[in-house]
């Protein structure tokens, strides 16, 4: 499928929406079955919706797991698939619509029209696919008090200052490994690669096509920071995701950091790190890189969608259920867990990372269809690049062959 038109309706304008209290569970006696990501906020939502209706369910289980993306497409392919609904983000939606797997929620938004916004809805194509509920980008963490003690005057705001700044703390002999990404082989690194390409100004497709535009200078200039910032991480930086990186961030041993939104409540609270860490802990914009002017980043939404394989009334409770927990009354309880797109949100330390990276100006992460097997080349091929195996020419040139070559597979390209 192409997506001809894609409305993400004001979703990351002023970064914050509205909603009203809920109380309809929907249909009574169904089973609801949620896949979600394991952080705090998805958490939280979940949480709130099992208190709302797990009563009213015959079954109320989800499975929050950090593979939830890996193995989201094998769960709802069967009929009736093994959940309900999977709590999603902008690449999973079309990583799922492109199989067919999610359907549209056009109906339940009207029938339950009173607890939604129209700031959340997700619409491609006319339909609504998923209802947003909170934002998200990857962006710097810094420690103000290494900063200073590096002789760095203030936070680095570009890519080439926070490499300045990590050469000033090694040589001062204060960290050899003062940087923490999520360069994790996989989807992780391409993300990175993604995140710093957009910062340099690049497209991914040429226009009006699947053509893939990245073998170019302005990828070539992502593979040269991508490498310079690698030297300053940690030596198993090729395995680092989020639970790596908060690790090495909360146990004082990074001084710069590229890392979720969503982390910034848990590094700053005082559970699993030091007063000498979270008090000198800034979340900042994401830095620009190469003159350029907006932060290399991707903004995110994550939201609820409703699997197609389904009986409708375990469609309509699991929907039901899940709207019901966008309320004030969650957001107060969990403020400073995700940057919410609901009303009753105040943004706090927490939130300043995302919500300066957004007004800056950065990008959506691209809702195309295509877009998912670039970022599979993209993981599968970067490794060997950043681990000196092969030059940045060839890992540019392998990668693009490793996505024309799915691309012909999924009817993207003849």
């Amino acid at each position: 499928m192409f997506l001809k038109k894609i409305v993400l309706a004001g979703v990351f304008a002023g970064l914050m929406g509205s909603t009203a209290l809920a109380a309809n569970c929907g249909p009574e006696g169904q089973s609801i079955r949620i896949l979600a990501s394991d952080f705090p906020a998805i958490h939280a939502v979940a949480g709130t919706a099992e208190e709302n209706c797990g009563g009213a369910a015959s079954e109320f289980a989800t499975n929050h797991t950090t593979e939830a993306r890996q193995i989201m497409n094998a769960a709802l392919t069967p009929n009736p698939s093994e959940y309900t609904s999977v709590i999603l983000a902008n690449s999973t939606l079309t990583q799922l619509m492109n199989d067919g797997l999610v359907r549209p929620l056009n109906d339940l938004v009207e029938k339950y029209k009173d607890n939604i916004k129209p700031n959340l809805l997700i619409t491609i194509d006319g339909n609504v696919m998923a209802v947003a509920f909170m934002a998200n980008s990857q962006h710097l963490f810094s420690r103000k008090d290494i900063l200073e003690q590096a002789g760095v005057e203030g936070i680095p705001a570009t890519y080439e200052e926070v490499l300045e700044a990590a050469e000033k703390i090694r040589a001062a002999g204060i960290m050899e490994h003062p940087l923490v990404m999520n360069l994790q082989t996989g989807w992780n690194i391409a993300e990175v690669f993604n995140m710093i390409y957009l910062g340099h100004g690049g497209e991914f497709f040429a226009p009006g096509s699947a053509e893939p535009s990245i073998n170019n200078e302005k990828g070539l200039a992502t593979l040269e920071v991508m490498k310079a910032l690698a030297g300053y991480a940690h030596p198993d930086h090729l395995t680092h995701a989020s639970n790596e990186t908060q690790g090495l961030w909360e146990a004082g041993q990074a001084a710069l950091g590229v890392m979720w939104g969503s982390r910034g409540a848990a590094i700053l609270d005082d559970e699993g790190s030091s007063d000498e860490v979270t008090s000198n802990t800034v979340l900042s914009a994401a830095p620009t890189v190469g003159g350029g002017t907006i932060p290399s980043a991707t903004l995110w939404w994550d939201g609820v969608s409703i699997a197609a394989n389904v009986p409708d009334e375990e469609a309509e409770a699991t929907f039901a259920a899940l709207v019901s927990a966008l309320t004030p009354d969650m957001v107060a309880a969990n403020n400073d867990d995700a940057v919410w797109l609901l009303e009753g949100f105040k943004p706090g330390p927490a939130a300043a990372g995302v919500a300066e990276t957004a007004q800056g100006g950065a990008k959506p992460y691209p809702m195309i269809p295509q877009m998912g097997l670039l970022h599979n080349a993209l993981g599968a091929e970067l490794a060997d690049f950043l681990k000196g195996d092969e030059s940045a020419e060839k890992a540019l040139s392998d990668i693009e062959a490793a996505y024309r070559t799915s691309a012909k597979e999924a009817g993207f390209l003849k």
